[in-house]
């Protein structure tokens, strides 16, 4: 099997051809880019660990379907808002500072929560309105690292990257749950809150000292450089205009119409359901963790298929079958979906690693804050949808359906990707040239 090495991308703005040859014979980025992700990696810790407290706070408050489908839709809500507009100014200024700021503010936001935990006046929409605005925070700061990543990383390396970073999801997915169960035992939720200013100052402290490339900034025809509503607007043309890469969005984007809101109802699904509490809550996010660890350091030292776009897929058929598993579960048989929970958790890192690497090696790098933010809001506006739909679904019909709806959605995007050439060989020179040279559509 190919391991996934292949050679330096040709193709593509000067900017990225500077990169392929400033990098690919280097190991001072390995240097550079680890300490970035390192502080990258702590922070996911303490968002993990907030999240899970959050979460099961409402569960046990509320025991509501819509509630927790309304906590995952306002997370989703400044991404959808401000997403494209983010992608525009991430492009502009310097990314090593958006990521301390953004950093910097979801741990302010998140004390303030802890503030309010201490002095006994919290709200279920108190927790609402931090979701939202830590959500704000994530805008800028995930598709900023992403855009960030080709910059730093060989483009051959890419994939393995992913599969790295897929690891490292993985590994925070087995810790932070019953992490997070034993200091609810332990600890006032407030204080566990706290413990995000901690992680947020490991993240930003290598920042001040790592330089992150910028790309190359365009400039009109009289030398100043566009607008950053101009600038947006060509994020948005550039995207309609590449059929392969518009079709892998928007077919992502019902990916997460029917998983988002199976991810958000799996607390319901363990009290409800199977009758258990946070400790069985905290096995079913270890055992997603345990297969995404597995399947991300395949990924990671395998590389995948020759074709990206085939490990994708090959990805998103298991995913979809490990959620069948869950949703097939019985009461009595919280084995089989901690099985199937594993088996969608290693799948994960086959479907999504491939899927970044193949657009971070074909958006040129001045354009790929507005594409992954772009990106991203698309994916996200469909989540409110899928979340409005399946809460009061749950709640009328039980919370199975909708992970069975969940798994048959995954296997149909998979076989339609595999039916649509300029999808299936999205990675091929003349996709690429091809796509390079066509002329955009109107939006």
């Amino acid at each position: 099997m190919h391991t996934g090495e292949q050679p330096p991308v040709q193709s593509g703005s000067p900017s990225q051809r500077w990169h392929v040859a400033a990098y690919a014979h280097s190991t001072r980025w390995k240097v550079s880019f680890l300490a970035v992700w390192s502080g990258q990696a702590f922070s996911l810790v303490g968002s993990e660990l907030v999240r899970f407290a959050l979460i099961w706070w409402l569960t046990e408050r509320t025991a509501s379907a819509t509630t927790l489908a309304i906590a995952a839709a306002v997370s989703r809500v400044p991404a959808i808002a401000l997403g494209p507009f983010a992608g525009a100014l991430i492009d502009r200024w310097d990314r090593r500072w958006v990521l301390i700021v953004s950093d910097a503010l979801i741990a302010l936001f998140t004390a303030l929560l802890a503030a309010l935990y201490w002095l006994g006046i919290v709200r279920v929409w108190h927790v609402y309105a931090i979701l939202f605005l830590r959500a704000l925070g994530d805008t800028f700061q995930s598709p900023t690292m992403r855009a960030s990543t080709p910059l730093m990383v060989p483009d051959a390396r890419l994939a393995r990257v992913a599969g790295m970073n897929q690891a490292l999801s993985g590994v925070v997915a087995i810790a932070a749950p019953p992490l997070g169960a034993l200091l609810l035992a332990v600890w006032p939720i407030q204080r566990i809150l706290w413990l995000d200013m901690v992680t947020a100052a490991l993240a930003i402290a290598p920042l001040l000292f790592v330089r992150i490339p910028q790309p190359e900034i365009a400039a009109t025809q009289h030398g100043e450089r566009p607008s950053a509503l101009r600038e947006m607007a060509e994020g948005a043309r550039y995207l309609w205009g590449r059929r392969g890469l518009s079709l892998l969005v928007a077919t992502s984007a019902l990916i997460t119409f029917a998983v988002a809101p199976a991810a958000a109802l799996i607390p319901l699904l363990v009290r409800e359901h199977f009758r258990m509490g946070a400790t069985q809550y905290a096995w079913m996010g270890s055992a997603y963790g345990i297969g995404v660890v597995a399947g991300g350091l395949l990924l990671s030292g395998w590389g995948g298929f020759r074709r990206r776009m085939v490990t994708s897929l090959v990805g998103l058929v298991g995913a979809g079958l490990g959620l069948l598993v869950v949703g097939a579960a019985s009461a009595t048989a919280f084995w089989l979906a901690l099985a199937g929970i594993a088996l969608a958790g290693f799948m994960v890192p086959l479907n999504g690693g491939p899927r970044q690497a193949i657009c971070q090696s074909l958006v040129p790098p001045e354009m790929q804050g507005r594409f992954f933010t772009l990106s991203d809001s698309v994916h996200q506006a469909m989540a409110p949808l899928g979340l409005g739909i399946s809460g009061p679904l749950a709640d009328a019909f039980g919370v199975r359906l909708w992970f069975l709806l969940a798994a048959l959605s995954c296997i149909a995007v998979a076989l339609v990707r595999a039916l649509i050439p300029s999808v299936l060989y999205i990675e091929d020179r003349a996709e690429t040239e091809a796509a390079a040279n066509l002329v955009e559509r109107p939006i």
